[in-house]
Parts: C-alpha cells; structure tokens; sequence
C-alpha cells in the first residue's frame, strides 16, 4: 500500500440520490484511501453507475456531499476534474473520428501541453500506435478499450475512475492492463476506484471492496476478509450472497447494512 493510502482521496458522507419516485442511493457513506485501489461492486441496479456519475460531477446529489482530493465536488469541482479521469467501454467517443484525433479532443480538453509526446507515450504503451490513423467505429472492441483506457490516463490522473477496464479483451491482454495500472499506480501513487464484475480481478487488483445492494452499502472489507467473513471460497461467491440478499454462511437471511 502506497504511503499515501493515510489519506481520503475519496470522502462520500451520506449520499443520496433520487429520480422523482425512484431512490438510486440512500444514505451512502464511505472513504477510499489515497494510493490504493479499491472495488465498488454490486448487481445491476445496485447503485454503482450513480455513484461514479457523483463523483465525476455528473450527477448533482439529492442529499449529502462529496469531497475528491481534499476538495467539496459541489464547491469546487473545476480545481479537482484536471487531476481525475474516467474510463468505461460503455461510454462511446466519437466513431467517426480517429482514434488519435478522439484523443487529442481530450488532450486538449485537459491543457497537455506536449500532446504529440504524450500520443507517442500511450501508443507505445498500451499497443495502439498502430490504430492511430484508424476511425474508431472501424475497431474491435478489445480495441476500443484498450483507446478509452488511453483516453482516461491522458493527464495522468492522481484519481481514476474504472468501470470494467478489461471488457471484451481476451485473459492475456486483460492481464497485461491490469500489469500496466498496478505499475502506473506504484509510480504515480495514484488512487483507482474499479467498478467491475470480474471477481477474479478484484480479487487481484483490490486493496479493499465496498459492497452495494439496492443503494445501500451493505459491506465492505479487504477480498480475503471478505471471502473468510461469508465463509467463501471465492468472492464472486461472496458477490452471489450479496446480490441475492443472502447473509453470511453463520447467519442466513437477509444481508443487513454493515456500519464501517
């Protein structure tokens, strides 16, 4: 764990979001230690698109606050969004454009300054230089992920913003990403926050796990203790329990929300 990880880079303190007669989140508090990755999981619906949309400053929240990097997102967000990026193979850039031109649109969105040494650095870095010329909806989706992974660490963020950073891309790339971003991590001594149902590289990747079901958090911890405290063999498992409302394997019925 990075040295920093003393630190919130993430504050949340009773969050709420409501779309008139629907309750998104209710009540959400929680904090993600600077310089370490953590997982925010849950089913569909659980609530996590909300609160990534949140902390982005996307969304306005109903109720409570929100502080990134020491800074209140309602207040002021404009000094903390130059340091923060988002990467989702969900969200689509614009396909007509080249890759390398949907990058430079971000790149200068972001104020880089060099930003033909920069395209040079991710080309490299992430196997797209050959792809450059090429227009994005021309890509595989393996592709198009590996470029919006490229987009999100165009400014080389102190927060980043995942939301499932290997889909569509076979074991060994995936793998190969997930190399990269421990080694971005360990240099920069950047936070990720990892939206992902991949259990498997949670597990690897994670230094803790917040857990969501229907908007609440209901748990939270590092994989293992997680895994040990539902008596588990893997965390999907323990995902599984989660999601289906099931407690732990001493306790069964309802999972109730755990105040940590």
């Amino acid at each position: 764990m990075h040295e920093s990880a003393t630190r919130a880079a993430i504050s949340v303190e009773n969050l709420t979001k409501r779309y008139e007669k629907v309750l998104a989140i209710q009540s959400l508090t929680f904090d993600v230690a600077a310089g370490t990755t953590t997982a925010l999981l849950g089913g569909n619906g659980a609530g996590k698109t909300t609160t990534i949309a949140i902390l982005l400053g996307v969304l306005l929240p109903t109720e409570g606050r929100v502080s990134i990097l020491g800074e209140d997102m309602l207040r002021h967000r404009h000094r903390v969004l130059p340091r923060m990026n988002f990467s989702s193979p969900y969200v689509d850039l614009p396909r007509r454009l080249t890759v390398a031109e949907n990058l430079r649109v971000y790149a200068h969105l972001y104020g880089l300054r060099d930003v033909n040494r920069r395209l040079r650095e991710l080309g490299e870095a992430l196997d797209i230089a050959s792809l450059m010329k090429r227009p994005l909806g021309n890509l595989s989706s393996g592709q198009k992920t590996r470029v919006a992974l490229a987009k999100s660490l165009l400014n080389e963020p102190d927060l980043l913003l995942l939301d499932e950073p290997t889909a569509s891309l076979d074991p060994d790339t995936g793998e190969w990403v997930r190399d990269y971003l421990r080694d971005y991590q360990k240099k920069t001594g950047a936070t990720i926050l990892l939206a992902s149902h991949n259990m498997s590289e949670v597990e690897r990747m994670c230094d803790d796990v917040i857990m969501l079901r229907a908007g609440t958090l209901v748990d939270r911890g590092t994989p293992d203790a997680l895994i040990k405290k539902y008596g588990r063999k893997t965390l999907e498992e323990v995902f599984l329990d989660i999601a289906r409302g099931r407690g732990r394997a001493d306790e069964p019925g309802a999972v109730t929300t755990a105040a940590q």
